[in-house]
């Protein structure tokens, strides 16, 4: 089976080489990473990743929110959201999008891959129905 390719979209450098690494040491590829909503949608169009991880808060215009319903609408990947944001409002809004999860950090290696091992899972028990 081919190893399952993941964009990271992080506005912060540290905490994005962290994930990478995190998601590399699981054995997945990481195809790039992006710091605002506008480069998520360009690196997703051209690395067309299986699962996007996306911060709610980015640089730039642009939240995580608005870049995921984008990116779902346009390419249908889908995301699973990385957020110290867990306020009612921003969680509301994230919903519209139907993401696949959400992770709140901080978090450890073990909750992001459970979370990437259940998604991987669904999605696998879905294209055999």
């Amino acid at each position: 089976m081919d190893r399952q390719k993941i964009l990271v979209v992080e506005d912060q450098a540290i905490v994005a080489m962290n994930i990478k690494t995190q998601l590399k040491n699981l054995g997945y590829i990481v195809p790039g990473t992006a710091i605002s909503g506008e480069e998520a949608i360009k690196e997703a169009e051209l690395t067309n990743p299986d699962l996007i991880l996306m911060d709610i808060m980015l640089k730039g215009d642009m939240d995580g929110i608005e870049a995921a319903r984008i990116i779902k609408s346009r390419f249908g990947i889908p995301v699973i959201y990385l957020t110290a944001c867990t306020d009612f409002e921003t969680l509301e809004r994230a919903k519209l999008t139907d993401p696949e999860g959400y992770i709140s950090k901080p978090f450890k290696e073990g909750e992001l891959r459970k979370n990437i091992e259940a998604f991987f899972l669904k999605s696998r028990e879905k294209k055999k129905n």
